[in-house]
């Protein structure tokens, strides 16, 4: 018999491969030994993917939450959150697929609205193919692994950051 879906998703996308593209399946390692050091184990589940699919809709059924995570460029800060809504666009079908438009297939496929979602966007400043995160990357995504563990434990919920 399968168990009960956990409550608590966090979804992170990246290439390990190309340098600081890599902090999205980072932090999901660093969550996903950490939970189960604070218990959380049954209550969250982490998935990685390289890109976004339209399948990952199917992953938010049964969802409290969500945690969009992804390598950032442009960022002033360490990292940004932003809480999400389901929205079209972003190329369905396409190579870049927005965590809105993921929002937005499973609202199209359920009926109703999908799970709160926020995306954590961790700074990032380059993406060479073949090269390991930048040290200054490192650095960020250590504040923002700090971040999401409160995220886990159901802190900052609700307000949108940058720190």
């Amino acid at each position: 018999m399968k168990s009960a879906v956990p409550p608590l998703l966090v979804l992170a996308w990246g290439n390990p491969s190309r340098g600081d593209d890599a902090l999205g399946p980072l932090l999901a390692e660093r969550l996903l030994a950490n939970a189960g050091a604070a218990s959380l184990a049954d209550r969250v589940e982490v998935l990685t993917d390289f890109q976004l699919q339209v399948e990952h809709a199917l992953d938010l059924v049964g969802r409290e939450r969500v945690l969009f995570v992804d390598a950032a460029l442009n960022l002033s800060e360490p990292f940004t959150v932003r809480l999400l809504q389901a929205a079209r666009g972003g190329g369905i079908g396409s190579h870049a697929l927005a965590p809105e438009a993921v929002l937005q297939v499973y609202q199209d496929l359920h009926g109703q609205p999908p799970p709160p979602a926020t995306l954590l966007g961790i700074r990032a400043r380059a993406f060479e193919l073949g090269t390991a995160p930048s040290a200054d990357a490192l650095a960020d995504l250590d504040r923002a692994f700090a971040w999401a563990c409160r995220w886990l434990s159901g802190e900052n919920i609700v307000e949108e950051v940058s720190a």
